[in-house]
């Protein structure tokens, strides 16, 4: 059965109800596994990848770029391009003072992030972090302009705040510019706060295509961190300690492996089908490192989930 492709904000492009998460790319997976996650991808439905040229940065001996360099590879060979809505991001720190959102560095950034990715447009470029020392009107000008140029068909924004996001949306509307079509926040079945009370309504209301970043926590959500000493198994384990490992991820936990065992899915399929019944969800983004785990991906984009089961997950994740 094909997945339904949904659209993304009001642009033209039309994405698979989940998207890869390309920071594993050249980082926890080789150049090979890459190849072989991307193509199982495609061959299962899917369509959409996202990256950015800072990953794999914090990688000790990496410079930024991997990642794109990796998939670059991998559309040369594959000859895949057009089966591919392909999203990367400019502005997070690359050294040497390449960082932020100034119309001369969008321009130099972008070329270099299509050099790297051996392509000739960009689906989908997205503004990685809010620069507020450039004004919007630049900044968007600037994405307007590579979208006349053909490189780029679409623009998106990631990290932004409702307000700043609203800002934007108006100075685009108000001097013809292109608009931000997508937003990547933090959004999972823990994280739901700060989405939620502002950021999903102006979303739902623009028609701006939710994109939203971390839908397992860190990994939390999949149910391996219960108690400490499987925190200290993993190099996250410290973040979900300090941030997840409490009260209410363990209820979090408890309600999904009780969904999950009527279901007979995992805990991190649940996880996902939960947010992609969320208003405003385009497409959760999440990574995989092994085919088993992008199997178990794609069965979380069939996981149908009933009132019942929703209404346990929304009670045992409501902040207290």
């Amino acid at each position: 059965m094909a997945f339904t492709l949904r659209p993304l904000g009001r642009s033209s492009l039309e994405v698979s109800p989940l998207c890869f998460g390309g920071n594993v790319f050249g980082w926890t997976v080789d150049e090979a596994a890459s190849f072989s996650l991307l193509d199982a991808w495609l061959d299962a439905g899917m369509n959409f990848v996202d990256t950015a040229d800072m990953y794999s940065r914090w990688v000790p001996g990496h410079q930024g770029g991997e990642s794109e360099t990796v998939i670059g590879k991998w559309l040369r060979q594959s000859g895949r391009r057009s089966q591919v809505v392909l999203a990367t991001k400019v502005g997070k720190e690359m050294g040497d003072g390449k960082v932020g959102l100034r119309p001369e560095y969008i321009r130099e950034a972008v070329d270099a992030s299509l050099r790297r990715l051996q392509t000739d447009y960009i689906d989908l470029y997205q503004s990685h972090d809010d620069d507020p020392g450039v004004p919007l009107e630049d900044v968007l000008g600037t994405f307007d302009d590579l979208i006349r140029q053909g490189k780029v068909r679409a623009i998106g924004a990631s990290n932004y705040s409702a307000p700043r996001l609203a800002e934007a949306l108006q100075i685009s509307q108000k001097h013809g510019l292109a608009r931000y079509e997508s937003l990547q926040p933090l959004y999972n079945l823990y994280d739901r706060a700060v989405f939620e009370q502002a950021l999903q309504p102006l979303c739902v209301e623009q028609q701006v295509g939710v994109i939203n970043f971390y839908s397992l926590a860190a990994g939390f959500l999949t149910g391996k961190y219960r108690t400490e000493a499987d925190a200290g198994k993993s190099a996250r384990g410290a973040r979900v300690t300090d941030t997840y490992l409490n009260e209410r991820g363990l209820r979090i936990l408890d309600a999904l492996d009780t969904v999950a065992r009527n279901m007979g899915a995992q805990s991190s399929e649940v996880a996902v089908a939960w947010i992609m019944r969320q208003p405003g969800i385009a497409a959760p983004i999440a990574s995989a490192t092994s085919l088993a785990q992008l199997q178990s991906l794609i069965r979380a984009a069939r996981l149908p989930l009933d009132d019942a089961a929703m209404a346990t997950l929304d009670q045992a994740s409501a902040e207290s």
